[in-house]
């Protein structure tokens, strides 16, 4: 059975960084978008950042953009965030996601997997 498995969040101070994996085991993702999205207390599931299937592209919410960086590794079958600069607005449980498609998508509903979440907490 195919699935994502999140790691590397926790509790960080204000301008630091962390760096969250996601290991997908049960079937390979290589042809697959995959994305990172991030969920509030109260809010909505919302886009972080997204990666073509090849690594080609990559695609950042403006929240994020120049902080954070998306990258995976296909031959270890495995995505990351590198989340520098963070700030507390930034607290939320951040999922992985991949969908069986090859364009990046913005939207919860068009991704296939989703991991069970990490949580990150940056205090000020």
């Amino acid at each position: 059975q195919a699935q994502l498995v999140e790691s590397g969040g926790g509790l960080v101070q204000a301008g630091g960084s962390l760096r969250l994996s996601c290991a997908a085991s049960g079937r390979t993702f290589s042809s697959y978008a995959m994305g990172w999205f991030r969920q509030a207390p109260g809010k909505e599931r919302d886009f972080v950042a997204g990666i073509s299937w090849s690594a080609g592209n990559t695609y950042y919410a403006d929240a994020v953009k120049g902080r954070f960086t998306i990258s995976r590794d296909n031959a270890k079958n495995t995505m990351y965030l590198q989340m520098n600069s963070l700030k507390p607005e930034d607290t939320a449980v951040y999922y992985c996601a991949a969908a069986n498609r090859y364009r990046v998508s913005y939207l919860p509903g068009s991704y296939d997997y989703w991991g069970q979440g990490t949580q990150v907490t940056v205090s000020s």
